[in-house]
């Protein structure tokens, strides 16, 4: 189990949001805003050598914040937000060590597997991670695309991640339930996870305390990566210490 990184760009600046309240026409809940640039956060990353982080490009806006943060770490962090064939490839060459898709794939509600393939052909699967950011719906957990606002029928499922495992190098999830809340983790996910997941997996979602950490480790026996957001000091949070999570590795 790892630490991994993140910083999430909205309007071309660091910020913790409620991923859910993210609405065109509406202002998101904005827990903090960084006086920091991009840069300054990867280049903390860089120095501590903390590899496999994330940039997640809100919305538009954040080409070039997201490419400021690529360039202070080259090679050590991965990229998403509205990621394709066609601009996939120039991601890789700014620094990013791999592509975070999630709509191009999942469209309409569904997985489009000819569009899944199009993206392995443009990156290839070592450098290809799936977003499979769910929420739970009549008892189980689908993939949710679109802000989070869209719910597919691809459900979280050992024969679903298997399948994906041939395509892809990693799985970054989100738990929107309880993301940018700050009240711990979903704990049925991660055991879920713990129990499925047959490729490197990232868990994101309410990590807020050392017990939720332990939560992690325990219930997703130990095969699970893990993020931190408004809790972690560097955010504004005081549920949690950067410093002790740089020794997570």
């Amino acid at each position: 189990m790892r630490f991994r990184p993140c910083i999430d760009l909205h309007e071309g600046r660091v910020k913790q949001i409620v991923g859910a309240s993210l609405r065109d026409g509406s202002a998101p809940q904005t827990h903090f805003i960084a006086p920091h640039p991009p840069a300054y956060f990867a280049a903390r990353y860089c120095r501590d050598q903390i590899l496999g982080g994330h940039v997640i490009m809100l919305g538009p806006g954040n080409e070039d914040a997201a490419a400021q943060a690529l360039a202070a770490f080259p090679g050590g962090l991965q990229v998403g937000g509205g990621i394709r064939p066609d601009n996939a490839a120039a991601w890789l060459s700014r620094g990013a060590a791999q592509v975070i898709v999630t709509s191009y794939v999942f469209s309409d509600g569904q997985l489009h597997r000819a569009r899944l393939a199009q993206m392995v052909a443009a990156v290839g699967r070592d450098r290809l991670v799936l977003d499979l950011s769910c929420s739970k719906r009549d008892g189980r957990y689908v993939v949710v695309t679109d802000r989070w606002q869209k719910a597919t029928d691809f459900a979280i499922s050992a024969d679903h991640l298997a399948l994906l495992a041939e395509f892809c190098s990693e799985f970054l999830i989100h738990a929107t339930g309880v993301e940018g809340q700050q009240r711990g983790v979903d704990a049925e996910l991660v055991a879920l996870l713990g129990e499925i997941a047959p490729i490197p997996t990232t868990y994101a979602g309410g990590v807020c305390s050392a017990a939720d950490i332990e939560i992690l480790s325990r219930l997703g026996q130990g095969k699970l990566d893990f993020t931190v957001g408004a809790a972690l000091d560097i955010f504004g949070g005081v549920g949690l210490c950067y410093e002790d999570m740089v020794g997570i590795q």
